[in-house]
């Protein structure tokens, strides 16, 4: 594993560090390789059932790196494209991972590192945390956020957001409907962890992966096809072991757990 990405796993839970401070975790191409390569390796890992994505230093990301923006100025269409589609493949791994994710925002998470936090499946962040999909104020669009953005909140909030490029903190992301919880700075860790314990504990590996899985395929079907879609993955589901032992524990009134 990279130094710029750090893994590790503790308890189940796998912790993805970004660990680049010095650039307040600004992505560059390379920089997104080793989060994309630190994914796949979090994902096949056995010994990892939830994953944590989380940041060294004051930011957890501020967006692009400037040297990086400087250097796509002189790229040809074909090499934007590219460039565009290895982010595109970062936020897909994130948000089909088969894992459950969790942002664990300390600092701020601007342009990319909004994108970042936005494709988790929770977030967690701090009141001193701030948030922001600025690019239109560089004369650029927030285009691959955006279409995860429009899944999580409304076209209204959507709006607001990235039409206006606004920096706004932790709070105001929790009304937005963007985060789960506001943490203070020193039970941050604690609070996350946990969180992600009690899924390890109390939830079945197989049906949160069966469930991300649904929730990535179902709005984009009709009300049709979603409950035929929905019929097929709920017999797929009786026919696993987790759902074998978990009915068996209920049935004998046995504690259970995963």
């Amino acid at each position: 594993m990279s130094e710029l990405v750090l893994y590790e796993v503790k308890n189940r839970v796998g912790y993805i560090t970004l660990n680049r401070p010095e650039k307040r975790n600004a992505l560059s191409f390379e920089f997104v390789q080793h989060i994309k390569d630190a994914l796949i390796v979090a994902e096949r890992d056995e010994t990892c059932k939830v994953i944590v994505l989380r940041a060294n230093g004051e930011a957890f990301c501020a967006g692009a790196d400037l040297a990086y923006l400087q250097q796509l100025q002189q790229n040809s269409f074909e090499e934007n494209l590219a460039d565009s589609q290895h982010l595109m493949q970062l936020f897909q791994l994130i948000y089909n991972n088969k894992k459950v994710v969790i942002a664990q925002v300390n600092g701020a998470a601007l342009a990319g590192g909004s994108g970042l936090a936005t494709v988790c499946d929770f977030c967690f962040a701090t009141p001193e945390s701030s948030f922001g999909y600025t690019e239109v104020k560089i004369g650029f669009v927030p285009a691959i956020v955006m279409v995860f953005l429009v899944r999580k909140v409304t076209e209204h909030v959507a709006k607001k957001l990235l039409l206006t490029g606004e920096v706004f903190n932790a709070q105001k992301a929790l009304e937005y409907g963007l985060i789960n919880e506001v943490i203070d700075a020193d039970k941050l860790e604690e609070t996350v962890f946990e969180f992600a314990s009690k899924l390890c504990r109390q939830t079945s590996a197989q049906s949160l992966s069966m469930v991300k899985e649904m929730l990535c395929q179902v709005q984009q079907l009709s009300l049709d096809e979603g409950l035929n879609y929905a019929a097929n993955m709920n017999a797929n589901a009786r026919a696993t072991e987790d759902c074998k032992r978990g009915i068996t524990a209920f049935l004998n009134k046995e504690k259970l757990s995963w």
